[in-house]
């Protein structure tokens, strides 16, 4: 059987891209640190247009000061800002976590909900936050439930595009994992896209990907060094 080439379809290069990712990227995970999933909900929250570094430098001091949902709404509005105003868009964070955090108390005793369709419902939580929360804090109900799916960030969007497992655009986030769905199967998911986001932050980065030295060059349908655009 002829090894794949860049030239065939997606769902004959997706397994092999996955299988030299995952040799590649063994230990790929979650950047951002938390210990409960309230606290991965607020991780996520606050990294939108922020760096995963950034945010667990504010979230050390945040998640001791900040244990429940009750905590997010006990003190003004202008102390919480300030305590995260080094992610950016502070009062539009502080906006989501309170609303969260209220939402938690009247709809789910304080408790964050299991489900996508439930965590949706919390503000500030689309569907890549209620993905990425599902996939790290509850993996076994993310592998039953229907509407479970992918965490498309900026990173997954770029190598699907690439990678020609799309003809969306690679910030038309929904299209794009409604296209990855169809393609990887629901146990490969969650760490599919976390070997994505370690591919494209140290490979396959935005600017100049470094096609060179990338394990999945030759089934790569937009490869520079195989001189394609």
């Amino acid at each position: 059987m002829p090894a794949p080439r860049r030239d065939d379809p997606s769902e004959v290069r997706l397994p092999p891209v996955l299988r030299r990712l995952k040799r590649a990227y063994p230990e790929a995970r979650i950047a951002l640190e938390f210990s409960t999933p309230l606290e991965c909900v607020v991780a996520t929250i606050l990294s939108a247009q922020a760096t995963d570094v950034g945010v667990n430098q504010v979230t050390t001091t945040l998640f001791q000061k900040y244990r429940r949902p009750e905590d997010y709404l006990a003190v003004p509005e202008e102390e919480l800002q300030a305590d995260i105003h080094a992610t950016g868009f502070f009062r539009q964070k502080t906006r989501a976590l309170r609303g969260m955090s209220q939402r938690l108390i009247d709809a789910y005793d304080g408790e964050v909900p299991k489900t996508i369709r439930d965590l949706v419902t919390l503000p500030g939580v689309a569907r890549k936050t209620a993905n990425i929360v599902q996939g790290n804090c509850w993996p076994e109900v993310a592998r039953r439930d229907p509407d479970a799916g992918m965490a498309v960030d900026t990173h997954v969007g770029r190598l699907a595009v690439r990678l020609g497992f799309t003809r969306h655009r690679s910030k038309d986030a929904d299209r794009i994992e409604r296209d990855l769905v169809e393609l990887i199967p629901r146990k490969d998911r969650h760490r599919a896209t976390n070997l994505f986001i370690e591919h494209g932050r140290r490979v396959c980065v935005a600017k100049e990907p470094r096609c060179t030295d990338c394990v999945v060059e030759p089934l790569c349908p937009s490869s520079q060094e195989a001189g394609l655009p």
